[in-house]
């Protein structure tokens, strides 16, 4: 059984990280990242074109984690491709035991290392988690063909945390949720009141008991990054009491020091949100470093 779900099911506190698959054909540099976050994290995530750039394969970057005892969550994204590599794909990642599965999106081409690749978007995310929790429950593909052997996947689906006003309704939850998703991992979440609020609401209207929400944290590199942050990552807010904390540690070197001490006393907090069933931890550049240095302090 995939530990995280495991955790997640006994209502424990769970933590994820984020790792970028290099770009190698060789397996060393995964390893040596992601090894570092062995018995710190419940599951280790594992980003699939992020930016829509060339990395390694994040599904064969999972399967390389599992064979090493590592537990992954595969991501996988709907910009790349059409639903017969879909089915395969998913067919594939479960004969190799990955388990955990983060369904996205993609971010645009447009954007990435070669903006002249076609997007495919085949199937949106609600699709593709509708895909493969019918072949898992039902055995089935899309056409009706049986499954030799199902996958067991934990799904998970993106989610963005909001102050949530007084007539706010989480209907997207609701919608990932009826489409098959049973965990959500949210975009960076820095203020600890909204966090409390969010899921505060989440759990008035029921969703926490059909969903388990693991709100993004990280360590923020400087005062100049918590500015980028909110100036080009959607949804994202850095208190400027933090910005100003964080410049006022410093050079830039401390700087990094207080971003991580920023995370560390973020998490401390969220543990005490009622609903709230974890946190995931992402880093600039996915530095796996980072992350333990928060997880040493939280």
């Amino acid at each position: 059984m995939s530990q995280l779900k495991d955790r997640l099911d006994q209502g424990k506190f769970a933590i994820t990280a984020e790792v970028v698959p290099p770009r190698s054909a060789g397996p060393k540099a995964l390893l040596e990242e992601a090894e570092i976050l062995r018995g710190l994290v419940d599951a280790v995530n594992l980003t699939d074109g992020a930016g829509a750039s060339t990395t390694m394969s994040s599904a064969a970057a999972a399967a390389i984690l599992v064979a090493h005892d590592l537990e992954p969550v595969w991501q996988i994204t709907c910009r790349d491709r059409n639903r017969l590599a879909l089915n395969a794909d998913i067919l594939g990642a479960a004969a190799q035991g990955i388990e955990n599965v983060l369904i996205l999106t993609g971010d645009d081409p447009a954007g990435g290392d070669q903006p002249d690749a076609k997007p495919v978007f085949d199937l949106n995310s609600a699709e593709v988690m509708t895909l493969m929790r019918d072949m898992r429950d039902q055995e089935i593909l899309p056409t009706g063909k049986k499954i030799l052997e199902a996958p067991d996947f934990l799904l998970g689906a993106a989610e963005m945390p909001t102050d949530p006003a007084p007539d706010w309704e989480p209907s997207g939850m609701l919608k990932k949720i009826e489409a098959g998703a049973q965990f959500a991992q949210t975009q960076f979440c820095f203020d600890a009141g909204i966090a409390s609020r969010y899921i505060q609401r989440l759990l008035d209207k029921g969703v926490t008991e059909k969903i388990s929400v693991l709100l993004g944290v990280g360590p923020i590199a400087s005062a100049k990054s918590a500015r980028w942050m909110n100036d080009n990552l959607y949804g994202v807010n850095v208190p400027e009491d933090i910005i100003q904390r964080i410049e006022a540690a410093g050079d830039a070197k401390e700087q990094k020091k207080e971003g991580i001490k920023v995370a560390a006393e973020l998490i401390h907090e969220f543990r005490n949100i009622e609903g709230l069933a974890g946190v995931h931890i992402m880093a600039p550049a996915a530095n796996a470093h980072s992350i333990v240095k928060v997880l040493e302090l939280k």
